[in-house]
């Protein structure tokens, strides 16, 4: 195995965990909306996640670590991932706010300030901000 394989195959399983928490998210309410599926669909292809890895990650979602990238930029952008999926259905549950919390520890974000992040996280998405300003105001949140 090349160096290169190495860091694909690391940079794929990555990918295959941050895609098992959506699902883990979008599966919190016991189901998956049409509007859901339509974002797994979307954020498969960008991830590149193949159709064989797709169907067993619907299948095994809950045995996938949630691995924490380790820069800050791209812990927002999970955070905005899983965000827009908990609001995929333009519903908030109870469960699906708690998932995103645990999922938020497990990204590294404080455990103290964490339902303060997941708040703010939501209320951008529902106002409907892009991925920058997302970032841009969860970094500056406390100005």
């Amino acid at each position: 195995m090349s160096i290169s394989d190495f860091f694909d195959s690391g940079f794929q399983k990555r990918n295959q965990d941050h895609f098992a928490a959506i699902v883990r998210v979008a599966m919190s309410d016991g189901v998956i909306t049409v509007e859901e599926q339509a974002f797994l669909d979307r954020l498969a292809r960008r991830l590149d996640i193949s159709e064989s890895d797709y169907k067993q990650i619907l299948k095994d979602y809950a045995t996938h670590d949630i691995n924490p990238p380790t820069s800050y930029d791209r812990r927002l952008e999970r955070l905005y991932d899983l965000a827009r999926m908990v609001y995929a259905d333009h519903q908030l549950g109870e469960k699906q706010v708690a998932m995103l919390e645990r999922l938020g520890i497990g990204l590294g974000f404080n455990p103290v300030n964490v339902t303060y992040v997941v708040d703010k996280a939501l209320k951008l998405v529902q106002a409907g901000v892009d991925e920058d300003n997302f970032i841009d105001e969860i970094k500056n949140m406390n100005r």
